[in-house]
């Protein structure tokens, strides 16, 4: 099943909360997070072709944001690309009331403290994932997802707990 390029930024924009709320989960600074939302549209748009319609856009577009987000600024330099976006592709920026940001806050602000693979387990999970979609899209044994899920929602606890104790 091949896109077209109106296809792929109409189902970017549907979508981009998805981006955003990835870029959020990694990075902290608003710049990285701005730099990583490039480079996963970047990713997307690489590897389109990859996308085969066997699944739904937004599992595959979950699949390519976390790998890209875990290997991101792994590299010490980074090569430029010979690919490039259209220019007219921008995504606007998901607005939030006060209370829902402050919550949004202290919830990141914890999962910051979180490991790559912790990071990737705890977004899925409030995405909604099962823990079958969830080690599919990571390549873990459900088994093993189920294990590290609950270690990673008790330690996410405990961060917050110590956060809102002042610890």
């Amino acid at each position: 099943m091949e896109l077209t390029e109106q296809e792929f930024l109409k189902a970017i924009t549907v979508h981009k909360g998805i981006i955003h709320k990835v870029s959020r989960i990694y990075f902290e600074d608003a710049i990285d997070r701005e730099d990583l939302v490039q480079e996963i549209i970047l990713q997307l748009w690489k590897s389109l072709k990859s996308f085969n319609g066997k699944s739904q856009f937004s599992s595959w577009m979950y699949r390519v944001a976390l790998n890209t987000a875990i290997v991101f600024f792994k590299k010490e330099k980074r090569k430029p690309d010979n690919y490039k976006m259209p220019a007219h592709v921008q995504l606007a920026q998901e607005e939030y009331s006060d209370e829902k940001e402050q919550q949004l806050a202290s919830f990141y602000k914890a999962v910051h403290q979180l490991n790559k693979i912790e990071k990737a387990l705890i977004f899925q999970f409030v995405e909604g994932f099962s823990g079958e979609e969830i080690a599919k899209n990571l390549g873990m044994s459900p088994g093993n997802v189920r294990v590290k899920l609950n270690r990673t929602k008790k330690k996410l606890k405990e961060i917050i707990k110590q956060q809102s104790h002042g610890f």
